[in-house]
């Protein structure tokens, strides 16, 4: 007498996979925007401490650093008035936050433009 039972294969083994853990870098933040074109920051910026009367033109300056997030902003903006590509001697983190704020984006806590 034979007898035989049908036994399933067993499932394949599953290799484990070798993912790279989401990591903070400390690489420092850098601008993505050609940092000579934001001269143009610079009639925005005297506007804004002269307080024009009516509301003063948010383009071209703004539109160059849309997009951008409030740290990427801040070191471009950071990097134009240290360059003084915008030609006029600032309070660097008033002006910073004039312009930041005038254009929708926030000075990063604990952010110095250094």
């Amino acid at each position: 007498m034979v007898t035989s039972t049908n036994v399933a294969c067993p499932p394949p083994l599953k290799t484990p996979q070798h993912s790279q853990p989401n990591l903070p870098t400390n690489k420092p933040a850098t601008c993505p925007k050609d940092t000579l074109k934001l001269g143009v920051c610079a009639n925005l910026l005297n506007d804004l401490v002269h307080l024009v009367v009516g509301t003063p033109p948010k383009t071209p300056c703004c539109s160059l650093i849309q997009g951008l997030v409030d740290l990427e902003a801040a070191v471009c903006l950071c990097t134009a008035i240290k360059a003084n590509v915008l030609g006029i001697n600032l309070n660097v983190p008033l002006s910073l936050s004039l312009l930041l704020n005038y254009c929708g984006n926030n000075v990063p806590k604990g952010f110095q433009c250094a």
